[in-house]
Parts: structure tokens; sequence; C-alpha cells
């Protein structure tokens, strides 16, 4: 299964470098993008993995550390929803998909961050004048799921996760099901993802 999710970025090269195309025509995404989560879904027998990869301002609405009784409630708050993932993303019913395992990782949770080789420059010149060094920081989720039918998976439903979060505007999905691979956005109208 890890080798299906290693396999998944090349798989989709052609997919990125025409969007990368897009975005120097109609202004560059980056990597960390306010709103936009990346999701990787990948099917493979009876074992589904999803790994969800946010800016931790779209689910706790910022990204220093916890220092306040507000923000640690908050970040705890988020932590608690991040660890049911069959609220947040809804599987055909008749799978039945259970959760296997699931791992969280954010230097919010005190993880070590990794370096962020790719600050972008317009929070660089948004940060122009500031005192301090933005550093950005994003919330890493994997889930595995092992479903009892896998061939009634026929959906996946994000409404719950846009729901759950209203600071996530859109989600990139990379997908590998037995159907094949796809890329697409999912937004709160349109929100259901089809394996």
């Amino acid at each position: 299964m890890r080798r299906l999710l290693l396999a998944l970025p090349f798989a989709l090269l052609p997919l990125v470098a025409a969007q990368a195309h897009d975005e120097k025509e109609h202004g560059s995404l980056g990597t960390h993008e306010h709103g936009t989560a990346k999701l990787n879904a990948a099917l493979d027998g009876q074992t589904l993995m999803l790994e969800l990869d946010s800016p931790a301002m779209n689910l706790v609405g910022f990204e220093h550390p916890a220092t306040t009784d507000a923000d640690k409630a908050t970040l705890a708050a988020a932590r608690a929803q991040l660890e049911k993932p069959l609220a947040l993303f809804q599987l055909t019913a008749k799978a039945g998909c259970s959760v296997a395992s699931q791992k969280l990782a954010s230097p919010l949770f005190g993880d070590v961050a990794d370096a962020d080789d790719d600050d972008d420059d317009d929070h660089d010149e948004q940060a122009a004048g500031e005192a301090h060094h933005h550093e950005h920081s994003d919330i890493h989720a994997s889930y595995e799921f092992t479903c009892t039918s896998p061939d009634a998976l026929n959906s996946l439903s994000l409404a719950a996760l846009f729901k759950t979060f209203p600071g996530t505007h859109k989600v990139v999905v990379q997908m590998i099901a037995p159907s094949g691979q796809k890329g697409l956005e999912a937004t709160p109208d349109n929100s259901t993802l089809k394996f």
C-alpha cells in the first residue's frame, strides 16, 4: 500500500505539469495556500489510505504556537475532530470501512517542524515591516481504513470536513482507485468524490 501512495505523485505528474502551466498564467497558488488543503486517496484491495495536508490556518485559524487558553482550546478541538476520520470523511456505508490506524503531525502539536523551503513571496511581502518572521505551520493527517466490502466503496464525501473546518475552501485531491487515477478539486458545493 505504501508503494501505491509513493507512486501517486509520479502517476499524476502530467496533471501537475498542466496545473503548474495554468498557475504561471493565472498566478501561482504556491504549496502553502490558505483555504486550500490537499488530499491523497488510494484504494488497494481492502485498504483505503487517506492523507490530508492542510495549512493550520484552515483548521484552527492561526499558525503560531498556541500560547493563550483560547488558542489551546481551539487546537485541542481541531485535533479531537481530526481524530474522528469516519465523521470527517463519509464513506459508503455498505463498504464496511473501519479505522485501522491514524497519525496526526504538526509543529502546533509539538512535533518537530519540517524545514519550509518554499516560503512564498506573498507572505514575505505582507510581513515586510513586521518585527518577527512568520512561519508556516501545516497539519498532516494520515488514515488507513480496512473495508470489508471495498467493491461497494463508490464515494467519499468531504461535506463534514468543509463544515467542521470552514476555513477550508478547496481540497485538491489526487486519487488512485480500481477505476484508475485522477486529480480533482472538491469544494463545499461539490464535496462528493467518486471512486
